[in-house]
Order: C-alpha cells, then sequence, then structure tokens
C-alpha cells in the first residue's frame, strides 16, 4: 500500500465506526449488562470515547510509561464492573478474558472494516501486521495471547460464529439509545449525531440495526455507498497532521498527566 499500516492505525477517520464498534460490544449479554448497571456512557460520551481512543493510541504507539498508565485506568475502571451469578441474571465481570476478546474483536473488525472502505482492500502483509496490532489491545490487559485467533482466517471463525447468534438486550438497548438519542450532551454533540447515527446504521448488520431501532431503506443504503465513496476521495487528499491529530492530541494529554503526577515518560 501507499501508505504505511502505521499511519492508517493513526487515521481520525476510524472514529466513524466509533458507534459501530460500541453497539457491537452492547450486544454481547455480559458486556450489555455490565455497561448498562455500572457505566457513565450515556452521560459523559465523549470522555468515555477519548479514554477508550487513548488506550489504542497508548497500546499502538506509546511509550512504556504511556501503556502503564492506561492499563492503570481501564483496570481501575473495571474493577466494580462484576455481578456474581444468580437467578436472574448469568452474572459478568469485566476482567473475563471471554469479554475482552469480544470487545477487542470488535475494535479490530472495524477498524478494518473503516479502513478498507476509504483505502481500498489491504495486501496480506498489512493486513497480517494490523491483525497482530489488534491483538495487544487485548493482551495489554487480561486476555491471554492464546485466546486471540492464530490469523485472519480463524478470527473470521470466530467472528462470524458470535455475529450469527447476536442480539441485543433490553439493557444494551437501552445504553445504545441513550448513546445514540443523547438527551443532555453539549449542542455540538448532539448536532453531529444525526450523521453519526446514520454512518453507524450503515456499518452494522442489518439484525443488530433493527435491534436498536436504527431506520434503513434503500434510499439510506444509496446514500450510504455514495457518502463512503465520497470520503474515499476526500478524505485521503487531508493533511497528515489533520488525519492524525486526534491520536497526537490524546498522547500529548497522557504525556502532560504523566509529568504531573510524577511520572515521566521513557
Amino acid at each position: 500500500m501507499a501508505q504505511e499500516l502505521a499511519d492508517l492505525n493513526a487515521e481520525v477517520i476510524l472514529l466513524a465506526g466509533a458507534g459501530r464498534a460500541i453497539l457491537l460490544q452492547l450486544a454481547d449479554p455480559g458486556v450489555g449488562r455490565g455497561v448498562a448497571e455500572h457505566s457513565t456512557f450515556t452521560d459523559r460520551p465523549i470522555n468515555r470515547l477519548k479514554g477508550t481512543l487513548t488506550y489504542v493510541y497508548a497500546v499502538t504507539y506509546g511509550t512504556d510509561e504511556q501503556v502503564k498508565e492506561v492499563r492503570r485506568r481501564v483496570n481501575r475502571a473495571h474493577v466494580p464492573v462484576r455481578r456474581d451469578a444468580d437467578h436472574e441474571t448469568p452474572g459478568y465481570n469485566a476482567y473475563d478474558p471471554q469479554l475482552q476478546l469480544w470487545v477487542t474483536a470488535t475494535l479490530y473488525d472495524t477498524a478494518l472494516v473503516i479502513i478498507e472502505k476509504i483505502y481500498g482492500p489491504l495486501d496480506d502483509e498489512s493486513a497480517d501486521a494490523m491483525y497482530r496490532d489488534y491483538a495487544k489491545l487485548g493482551t495489554a490487559l487480561q486476555l491471554p495471547l492464546d485466546m486471540w485467533p492464530k490469523d485472519r482466517a480463524a478470527f473470521n471463525r470466530y467472528y462470524d460464529e458470535r455475529m450469527a447468534g447476536l442480539r441485543a438486550s433490553d439493557a444494551a438497548i437501552r445504553v445504545g439509545r441513550g448513546l445514540l438519542y443523547p438527551q443532555h450532551a453539549a449542542l455540538w454533540y448532539r448536532a453531529i449525531m444525526p450523521f453519526a447515527r446514520f454512518l453507524t446504521a450503515g456499518l452494522l448488520p442489518d439484525h443488530l440495526r433493527d435491534d436498536f431501532g436504527l431506520p434503513w431503506s434503500g434510499r439510506h443504503e444509496r446514500r450510504f455507498h455514495r457518502t463512503m465513496k465520497a470520503l474515499a476521495v476526500a478524505y485521503p487528499k487531508l493533511p497528515q497532521g489533520l488525519r492524525h491529530w486526534f491520536k497526537n492530541y490524546c498522547l500529548s494529554e497522557l504525556d502532560t498527566f504523566s509529568r504531573r503526577a510524577g511520572r515521566v515518560s521513557a
């Protein structure tokens, strides 16, 4: 490919898939219950999204100290997200490697979908390298390396099997609808949400689009394909500094925090 894979992983266009990845995660019963009962996602969607992406950028590009800091943050946030099984629920635990495997899988698959819509299909070497990079997102926490499917073919089998039976629960739908139709977010955030909902709906499989109540029709489908084609032409022409600004901002802010906390990035 014309660009290095490392450049592609930093592209701000990956934000276009944020809604898709979140809804796929919520559709897992354990993730959906945990988020519904413990998360402030719907109250602070921007902060939560920024926290997730800071983790992704630090693990992919960061120094050892940056990786340690984001691991501390994530593990601290996960401590209360657990519930023992009872007669009403099978329970959940944010440290569960199976749940972390699914979350990582949604991040990888969504990034791949967006990148290939904008830049075209990856060659095998680049696709393998990207796949290895995304394994780090889970294994930096509690996901054992041998649980990450050994190659892309194995991943596709795992992912297809999970998707076949994936349906959003009532709890997941409540959280998802709260994110898609925010009531108390800043005005600018509410202003961009119609377009964000449109992209999210276009990127989701039909059954989950229906579960979360996102309207879709042939007209929507045609508009979606025109939009992605236009982005594929226009976006790569933007200056790299603009395309990578969010990654640079998140890592710079992480460094600022580390200095103030007395932890100097190496």
